[in-house]
């Protein structure tokens, strides 16, 4: 009884990381919509200066976008893969592309969002010309190879989603 209790609260506890995920995801695309919008407002003039902070404000808007989905996807992940149980026939309006197998699941996307996410920071910095080009501005692709090679050696067990999904489903056809 009492550890019935202590999971239950456990999951109630899941509900506000999800809920937290949700609040940030929104504020990362109040924070790309405002950075499309500056984009937008240094387009209208002609200089070339203006072309270049242009170009670094939709990189950065297109950055926080992706960064919002991203907390979206572990939000749906969490509510659905922790706290809220599946049924036992999931129906076609169930979608499948959240569905996680567990916390080392979420770790290895986490992994890949910091890849995506450091590819488009190091482009960024490219385009920016006021930003020169430092040691520490060029150590950042040696981060991504090498965190590429370590997600590569941990191994990719979670490109196969129809293996363990919950219940004995078959997961989505494509």
């Amino acid at each position: 009884m009492a550890t019935r209790l202590f999971t239950r609260s456990l999951q109630y506890l899941m509900v506000f990381g999800a809920l937290g995920a949700a609040f940030g995801a929104l504020l990362m695309f109040w924070l790309g919509a405002s950075k499309l919008v500056h984009a937008v407002r240094s387009g209208a003039v002609a200089d070339p200066l203006a072309t270049t902070t242009m170009v670094t404000s939709v990189m950065g808007g297109t950055d926080a976008f992706l960064f919002g989905v991203v907390l979206i996807t572990f939000s749906y992940a969490i509510m659905f893969g922790f706290v809220i149980d599946q049924p036992a026939k999931s129906g076609p309006s169930t979608t499948t592309w959240a569905w996680v197998r567990g916390v080392g699941e979420l770790k290895h996307t986490l992994i890949e969002v910091i890849l995506v996410y450091l590819v488009v920071d190091f482009a960024t910095d490219l385009v920016d010309e006021a930003t020169s080009l430092s040691w520490q501005t060029l150590v950042i692709p040696l981060a991504i190879l090498l965190i590429a090679c370590a997600l590569r050696l941990l191994g990719s067990g979670f490109s196969n989603r129809t293996a363990d999904l919950p219940h004995g489903t078959t997961g989505p056809t494509t």
